[in-house]
């Protein structure tokens, strides 16, 4: 019989890997497995033809807490990146054309991306009652803000983070910060008030830094997994789970693992079938939660052959702009050694929930609809001189109406199965820096 460890993690994604690197420094004994060749999740960085490519996110907001610590520990300081200063300016496609979102005060009050009686109806924003239960993303917006403010800066906000909508996305679990200003001061104006002069009156406050690395963002999980050796085990998928009296027994083509703990990090589509065997009600749950397909296009141009400027983090595209594109990034702009001397990097994302049709596109169909999208918009002069396609058929995580108490039901199951945890991001946030800080105070409850 196989020798049992203190803890499986059953994924080698950020997660599993920042679970498996906190637990290790807590001297928890810790076996990662994966079904992939490779660690690393949906973390893919590649160079091409000069160019680099990242298959999944791009960046990361980095604050002083976990994912600091973790960066630092692993030796990673000099290989950061810090975003281009331009990169905060965010576009928005408004009547065909490229509009800046407004970063002042000042700037609000002149941006065409609103009419006067939405900037005036701001004024009424503190004296809107609080929800009386669930709302959507959409919902709570026209009751705080309005319609304008929906369509033209929360609608591509939205498509531009989860693939997702507005009107499908819960306001509390999808945006809990935002939701917390109405929740504790009744109104999101007096709320960021209240926040900044409590930041006056403790003194100078961590500012998030948009992030990468010099070889891309997978060169954080790259790191993480060296970290941890052969802990880490590629090509293990886990065909089935059960309880043994003493821990748990964990099924792989190679053989079986043990450990007194176990830990799912994988998508819940993942984690479903798995726990199907032992509880219906709680894989049932876990198939619930959507994820949509998703395609990442990267398309490489001569400066010369893009009108536009590209001064900024990149372009949002709202839906009622009336087209399949959800957005694109000015990668080469965002951060330095992205394209080669003379060249640009865009990287654009199409499909989501509100078009789901992109799974049955070829390659080529996902391409000719992005260049269709942007050539107008951004003064595209010629095809591209590289281009290259990511597709996930399940791409991000939706936190729809529903997804807290969903949760809940899930962590009520998941009581009945003693030295089981799940760890991912389909829950507590979906960014890296989430993923990060989600697994630091995961192990420290493992540990206590």
């Amino acid at each position: 019989m196989p020798a049992m460890t203190d803890i499986i993690i059953v994924g080698a994604g950020i997660s599993g890997l920042s679970c498996a690197w906190f637990l290790r420094a807590r001297e928890k004994q810790v076996r990662v497995l994966e079904a992939g060749p490779q660690p690393g999740g949906c973390l893919s960085s590649a160079q091409h033809d000069g160019f680099l490519i990242e298959g999944g996110p791009n960046s990361t907001l980095l604050r002083d807490g976990a994912l600091g610590s973790l960066i630092h520990e692993l030796g990673l300081d000099a290989r950061l990146l810090e975003a281009n200063p331009a990169a905060r300016r965010r576009y928005v496609v408004k009547n065909n054309q490229l509009v800046a979102l407004p970063g002042s005060p000042p700037a609000f009050i002149v941006s065409p991306l609103f009419s006067m009686r939405a900037k005036l109806r701001l004024l009424l924003e503190p004296f809107h009652r609080r929800a009386a239960g669930e709302e959507s993303i959409a919902q709570f917006v026209r009751r705080r803000l309005g319609p304008e403010f929906l369509d033209w800066a929360i609608d591509p906000f939205v498509s531009g983070v989860y693939a997702g909508d507005p009107a499908r996305l819960s306001v509390r679990a999808a945006v809990a910060r935002i939701y917390a200003l109405e929740a504790e001061h009744g109104s999101l104006i007096l709320g960021a008030l209240a926040h900044r002069r409590q930041a006056r009156a403790v003194g100078p406050m961590p500012v998030g830094r948009l992030i990468s690395f010099r070889a891309g963002m997978q060169t954080l999980t790259q790191t993480l997994a060296g970290s941890l050796g052969d802990a880490v085990l590629c090509g293990a998928g886990v065909t089935a789970i059960r309880r043994d009296g003493r821990g748990w027994q964990v099924e792989t083509p190679a053989g079986v693992q043990r450990a007194a703990r176990l830990v799912l990090s994988v998508p819940a589509y993942r984690a479903a079938p798995l726990l199907e065997p032992l509880d219906a009600e709680l894989a049932a749950d876990l198939a619930a939660i959507h994820y949509p397909p998703l395609a990442s296009v990267a398309l490489g141009f001569g400066r010369e052959q893009v009108a536009h400027p590209l001064d900024g983090f990149g372009m949002l595209i709202p839906s009622r702009a009336g087209r399949r594109t959800l957005g694109v990034l000015f990668s080469s702009t965002l951060f330095p050694g992205r394209a080669p001397a003379g060249q640009v990097l865009l990287t654009a994302f199409i499909g989501g929930v509100r078009n789901e049709a992109v799974a049955t596109l070829d390659e080529a169909e996902i391409v000719r609809q992005v260049l269709a999208d942007l050539t107008p918009l951004l003064g595209i002069r010629a095809a591209p001189v590289f281009e290259r396609v990511r597709r996930w058929a399940h791409a991000i995580p939706q936190y729809e109406l529903g997804h807290l108490e969903r949760l809940a039901r899930i962590d009520a199951r998941l009581a009945r199965l003693p030295g089981l945890q799940v760890r991912a991001n389909w829950r507590d946030g979906i960014s890296v820096a989430d993923c990060v800080a989600n697994a630091a105070q995961f192990a420290g409850q493992l540990s206590d």
